[in-house]
């Protein structure tokens, strides 16, 4: 029973630290272009995509990150960007359909998907989804 405790505070420890390396950095890069005027032009030329499922231009960083990065590197992203429980819930909830795209498409491929179809259906049905959620919510 120790010897089961010890492995699974140990393995909790180094899954903490996996995720600590990739979300730790991206709050802090997010932080400080939240302080520049780089975030606002991003946040300006995303906004008409954005809007589409009811959020800010600024958004458009968590998801992007979601869709080429993996879902870690959003939530690092989404945590300084101060964003309501409504549009967090909007963001989750593209994501939770397309996300970790490039390494889930390379998965695909190996199983003979059709993969540029799969993609563009994931990101569709997530934007879907994200309007869906916005009337709803």
């Amino acid at each position: 029973m120790i010897a089961a405790i010890k492995r699974g505070f140990n393995n909790g420890i180094k899954t903490t630290y996996e995720l600590a390396k990739i979300v730790i950095p991206v709050y802090f890069i997010i932080t400080f272009l939240t302080h520049t005027s780089l975030l606002e032009g991003i946040s300006r030329f995303m906004s008409p995509v954005m809007k589409l499922v009811g959020l800010p231009g600024k958004a458009a960083l968590p998801v992007v990150l979601g869709f080429f990065v993996n879902i870690y590197a959003a939530i690092g992203a989404i945590l300084p960007l101060n964003m309501s429980i409504k549009e967090i819930t909007i963001i989750a909830a593209i994501l939770l359909l397309a996300h970790s795209l490039p390494m889930e498409t390379a998965i695909a491929r190996m199983t003979g998907v059709k993969t540029s179809f799969l993609v563009l259906t994931r990101i569709i049905m997530a934007f879907i989804i994200g309007a869906f959620f916005n009337v709803v919510l």
